[in-house]
């Protein structure tokens, strides 16, 4: 279980936003809305750990981040609106590269099938240079494919550049993690139904 207990955040002089809680249980979604600059992308790097709250707590388990560690970071995958991909590497060697660094080790079979899964088939092998953007947003996203054991995924845009397949596609793949227990918070300017036990809503006015 995830809790944000009144978190607030500033950038240089100004606030973000103040006073914001909410509990995330397993099978939960929690949709983060905003106009840009109104601290979404700020929630999510505060919620990993990467960003020291002005105010409030997040606890996982009962207990608060900081006391977890890099235990705590080993429970979650974090998906930020870049893609995080190496140019000059391939799509197989970007992904083989964030699992490790993620203390997720897979095989060079498993992260080509999760690349397949999201439609860059005979792409495994190409430098992301050549991608398209859509393609790139992918071969990021198959991070997720290789996520599953992780309860906790926190997505920055994750349907951006994306066709309509691939968002039918990348919602299944949510769905299917809510379905098995796991929880999700994401930002997001368009609405794809995702189904969940329990989704909430959360406004952050610039």
């Amino acid at each position: 279980m995830l809790e944000i207990i009144g978190l607030g955040c500033v950038r240089g002089e100004r606030r973000l936003f103040g006073n914001v809680s909410f509990t995330l249980e397993p099978g939960g979604l929690i949709w983060i809305q905003g106009g840009n600059g109104s601290g979404k992308t700020t929630l999510l790097r505060t919620l990993c750990g990467l960003i020291q709250a002005m105010a409030g707590e997040v606890r996982w388990r009962g207990e608060p981040i900081r006391a977890w560690g890099e235990d705590y970071r080993r429970e979650l995958t974090y998906i930020g609106h870049a893609n995080g991909l190496k140019e000059e590497l391939s799509a197989q060697e970007n992904l083989l590269v964030a699992a490790r660094l993620a203390s997720q080790p897979a095989s060079r079979a498993e992260v080509d099938g999760a690349l397949q899964d999201m439609g860059l088939a005979g792409r495994e092998h190409l430098p992301v240079k050549f991608l398209s953007q859509g393609q790139r947003r992918r071969a990021a996203l198959a991070r997720l494919k290789l996520a599953q054991p992780r309860p906790l995924w926190l997505l920055d845009e994750p349907f951006n550049a994306l066709d309509t397949h691939a968002v039918a596609g990348v919602r299944q793949i949510m769905e299917g993690h809510l379905a098995r227990g796991g929880m999700i918070a994401l930002t997001s300017h368009q609405d794809v139904g995702i189904q969940a036990t329990d989704t909430q809503t959360l406004r952050l006015d610039a």
